[in-house]
C-alpha cells in the first residue's frame, strides 16, 4: 500500500540538495510555458477566501486567465486587483502574487485569444455566460520544494526577477 502523503519514490528519500535562486527561477520559467493550470486565491471585499483551478497561458511577461465575470472568483479578481496564484505541487511550488488587469472578452487581440484556446483547450469566448480575460503580472515570485529551500526562495520581489 502506497503511503498518500507522498508524492513519489524520490520524496521517500528525502529532500534533494537545495537549488540555487537560478536554478528555482528557470525551474519555475519551464512550469510557466509548459504547465496549463493554477490555483486562483482571491477574497471578497469581506475577506472571505475563494480558490480554485484555471488554465492560464504564460506570454513570458503576464499570465492570462478566463473565468465567468458574474463567478466569485471574477468579482474578487475585478474588485480587489490583486491574486495569489500556487503552480505546481505541494513539494515544488511556485507562489506568484501578481497585480490584476480586468479585459472584457474583445479587448484581447484575437491571436493572443487563440493562443490561450490552442493551449488551454478552452476558448472562453465561445462559452455560453459572459466571461473576462485576467492579465496578472507577477510582483513577488517564491519557489521551493523543501524546507531547505525556504532560505533564499525569494525570486522575484516589486516585479522584478532577482536571478
Amino acid at each position: 500500500m502506497t503511503d498518500p502523503s507522498v508524492d513519489t519514490a524520490e520524496e521517500k528519500a528525502g529532500p534533494a540538495a537545495a537549488r540555487s535562486r537560478a536554478e528555482r527561477r528557470r525551474d519555475t520559467e519551464h512550469r510557466l510555458a509548459h504547465d496549463v493550470d493554477v490555483w486562483v486565491a482571491s477574497a471578497s471585499a469581506d475577506g472571505a477566501p475563494y480558490l480554485v483551478p484555471l488554465s492560464f497561458d504564460w506570454d513570458g511577461e503576464a499570465l492570462l486567465l478566463a473565468t465567468p465575470a458574474a463567478s466569485p472568483t471574477g468579482r474578487n479578481l475585478a474588485a480587489s486587483g490583486t491574486v495569489r496564484l500556487g503552480l505546481g505541487r505541494t513539494r515544488d511550488v511556485a507562489m506568484i502574487d501578481g497585480t490584476v488587469e480586468v479585459l472584457e472578452m474583445g479587448a484581447l487581440p484575437a491571436e493572443r485569444a487563440e493562443r490561450f484556446a490552442a493551449r488551454t483547450g478552452f476558448d472562453p469566448r465561445s462559452a455560453g455566460s459572459p466571461y473576462r480575460w485576467f492579465r496578472v503580472l507577477p510582483q513577488r515570485v517564491q519557489a521551493w520544494r523543501e524546507e531547505n529551500e525556504l532560505s533564499g526562495r525569494d525570486l522575484m520581489r516589486d516585479g522584478r526577477w532577482l536571478a
